[in-house]
């Protein structure tokens, strides 16, 4: 299958770069457009209609950020930056973004995997931009109780082994055992909506889909399922 994508970046030689680290690749993922600035980013966007958009935060005219929510939605954006500072990092997630990788912590085969994964509903970071998380959830499960297992779910799919394990059982994706796991943490749905920059409704939706694979009715009953305390159905 192939995947559009659209490059937004100021820096000449870094779209070619890009664009030559895909089509080296060999994974069928297509350019087909590049952007030096955010408005030009969102008139190309809305005429190629890709299946990512590749974007830079620091750029001129319209900066990367300000044209992030517009670009949304038309497709998914994967934040593709030099800048790892926690608070970009942050507001670009809130923003919308599906993903953030900082140049210089990613192969030629991570970066293909992000935009598949992206193209997907599957968050990437390399490992500057997971970090920059690690505060906001710790402060999310405050009182004794902060574990940084969203951010180390997310670096290029490496997941905690017991939680993996119960992905793979229930059959959920990624992003529900995420959320999963903010639930027996015992985070209700607006900490879960923070901690994972995402919207109540959508944290309302990922719920209403991991109760359905869990046979459960409630939270209690997702909880004991998820721990182990009473068998799958």
């Amino acid at each position: 299958m192939t995947l559009t994508v659209v490059v937004a970046d100021d820096n000449p030689v870094v779209r070619a770069g890009v664009r030559a680290l895909l089509d080296a690749a060999g994974t069928g993922i297509r350019v087909v457009a590049e952007a030096p600035d955010g408005r030009t980013a969102m008139d190309e966007t809305r005429r190629h209609r890709p299946d990512v958009v590749l974007l830079d935060v620091r750029m001129p005219v319209v900066d990367g950020l300000t044209a992030l929510p517009h670009l949304v939605q038309v497709a998914p954006v994967l934040v593709l930056t030099y800048s790892g500072e926690s608070e970009v990092v942050q507001e670009a997630l809130r923003l919308g973004a599906g993903g953030y990788l900082v140049h210089g912590e990613f192969t030629a085969e991570e970066l293909v995997t992000a935009v598949c994964d992206v193209r997907a509903g599957r968050a990437r970071f390399t490992p500057t931009a997971a970090n920059a998380l690690v505060g906001v959830v710790r402060g999310a499960t405050a009182h004794g109780h902060a574990r940084p297992i969203v951010s180390d779910s997310l670096r290029f799919g490496r997941m905690p082994s017991q939680m993996q394990s119960n992905v793979a059982r229930f059959g959920l994706s990624v992003r529900e055992g995420e959320v999963m796991d903010l639930i027996a943490s015992g985070l209700n749905n607006r900490q879960i909506a923070d901690t994972c920059f995402i919207s109540e409704k959508t944290v309302k939706n990922h719920i209403n889909r991991i109760f359905a694979k869990l046979h459960a009715t409630s939270r209690s009953e997702a909880i004991a399922a998820w721990l182990g305390t009473r068998a799958a159905s």
